[in-house]
């Protein structure tokens, strides 16, 4: 490997308008991280790209010497599919910039640009666009997974707005993607991962956002309280998107001392639309008796507060999908997570519907259009004890396990092609093997949750 490292770096040359990070230099620590916590690789080198030329470079130079490529946005895959232990970090967070077309609602978004700057670009304008519920998360991982967020009721997953894409594949060429041009590129972006080349930039339609009311609100964790939340965000208007965590209470100053370390529900709300509606939408949740009420009406953007830029969790969390959730599975979950011997575990409700299940299931390579509810399982863990919180999690999935198969690939961690092949059912897979057969038969792009070219 080092001999071919030295080799791309010498094709790489220095051409580059971005630069090039090797072992040695002193920022090297810092460039190599990720958000996930547990991950310590050492790539031997990271590219931090400035131009979609630069990102052809850095292609053809890992194609040629056959260097292990990793392709980086915002470094939040949980698998830690966003680095390398000895191949090239190909870094696309210098590439950001953002271009709004007011007139025509729509947005070209380079691929190293986070949800909270595309989010304050547009709002500027009065604009909206969706990138799931963390502001630090890269535009191009989370857009080409799917894009579930605070936004998908209303107008869908990222993936629903993607207007265009331009894409370097394995050839090193630059391709453009549409509903028109190469087609079938485009369909397989839209939720088939990085599998298909590095994309530079996106074309967003932008959708107009008036007036909008969300934030925090925190319930006590009963059978009754979550089964009724779930209830109430399943008959709630497409404006309203919620996610709802049962977990135990932090010990935030906002929470009463009595309830820290007990079981709550840590519930985010998000209404795009007026606020007399979004009053009309938020009463069942607030008749569920909130300990602590912080949803208001105010900009988007307030939904991406500033983060800890030195949270890095490690933990186990298996994703899956489920039809319903009532006061008996609610029971199952308030008893389970009293066993978790975990520093910290939490179960995430997420109803989807709405125009996100509106888009035929064919449409796009995010095929699980008609399952109403996501479901997420996190147990931290140290290294001593994660076969133990992976055998808890297992357990717990199988408990919740309903008649719904399937799983969201951006939630994916390492968990072999079984659950991969969960992800793509049916002719979703065909379809996926053909383009990746077309665009990347040598299989350059495998670091992401892998889809093997037919041979």
């Amino acid at each position: 490997m080092t001999t071919r490292i030295e080799s791309a770096m010498a094709e790489l040359g220095n051409g580059l308008d971005g630069r090039v990070i090797r072992p040695g230099d002193a920022d090297y620590d810092k460039a190599r991280g990720v958000f996930a916590g547990g991950i310590d690789k050492r790539p031997g080198a990271i590219v931090r790209v400035k131009t979609a030329a630069d990102v052809q470079r850095t292609v053809d130079a890992a194609r040629d010497n056959d260097v292990e490529l990793a392709v980086r946005s915002g470094g939040h895959s949980s698998a830690g599919h966003s680095t390398s232990e000895g191949g090239i970090v190909l870094d696309l967070r210098d590439m950001k910039a953002i271009t709004i077309d007011a007139d025509e609602r729509a947005a070209w978004v380079e691929t190293g640009a986070t949800a909270a700057e595309v989010v304050a670009a547009a709002g500027k304008y009065g604009l909206v666009a969706g990138f799931g519920d963390t502001g630090s998360v890269g535009v191009g991982g989370i857009t080409l997974g799917g894009g579930v967020g605070y936004l998908s009721r209303k107008w869908g997953l990222a993936i629903d707005s993607l207007l265009a894409a331009e894409i370097v594949t394995a050839d090193g060429l630059m391709l453009s993607a549409d509903a028109e041009t190469n087609a079938d590129l485009f369909w397989a972006l839209r939720g088939g991962g990085g599998n298909f080349g590095v994309v530079t930039r996106f074309r967003f339609q932008l959708h107009d956002l008036p007036a909008f009311t969300g934030g925090l609100m925190v319930l006590p964790a009963t059978a009754e309280a979550i089964a009724g939340f779930v209830s109430a965000a399943v008959e709630a208007p497409d404006e309203l998107s919620t996610i709802c965590n049962v977990m135990p209470a932090p010990p935030l100053p906002f929470l009463p001392a009595d309830q820290h370390g007990k079981l709550v529900i840590f519930a985010m709300l998000a209404f795009a639309g007026e606020v007399a509606a979004a009053e009309r939408a938020l009463a069942p949740f607030r008749a569920l008796g909130p300990l602590v009420d912080m949803v208001k009406p105010g900009p988007y953007g307030q939904m991406f507060p500033p983060e800890d830029p030195n949270f890095h969790p490690t933990a186990v969390a298996p994703t899956m999908f489920m039809k319903r959730v009532d006061e008996a599975v609610a029971r199952t979950i308030i008893d389970t997570l009293r066993t978790s011997s975990s520093s910290f575990s939490a179960v995430q409700l997420r109803v989807l519907e709405g125009a996100l299940a509106r888009v035929p299931a064919d449409a796009t390579a995010y095929a699980h259009r008609s399952s109403p509810i996501m479901v997420n399982i996190m147990a931290l863990h140290t290294p001593e004890d994660r076969l133990k919180q992976e055998v808890w999690t297992a357990a717990f999935a199988d408990a919740l396990a309903q008649d719904e198969p399937g799983a969201y690939v951006n939630f994916l961690g390492v968990e072999g092609p079984e659950r991969v092949r969960a992800a793509y059912p049916g002719k979703t897979w065909d379809r996926l093997q053909a383009a990746k057969a077309k665009y990347d038969p040598d299989n350059l792009f495998r670091l992401n949750q892998n889809i093997a070219p037919v041979r």
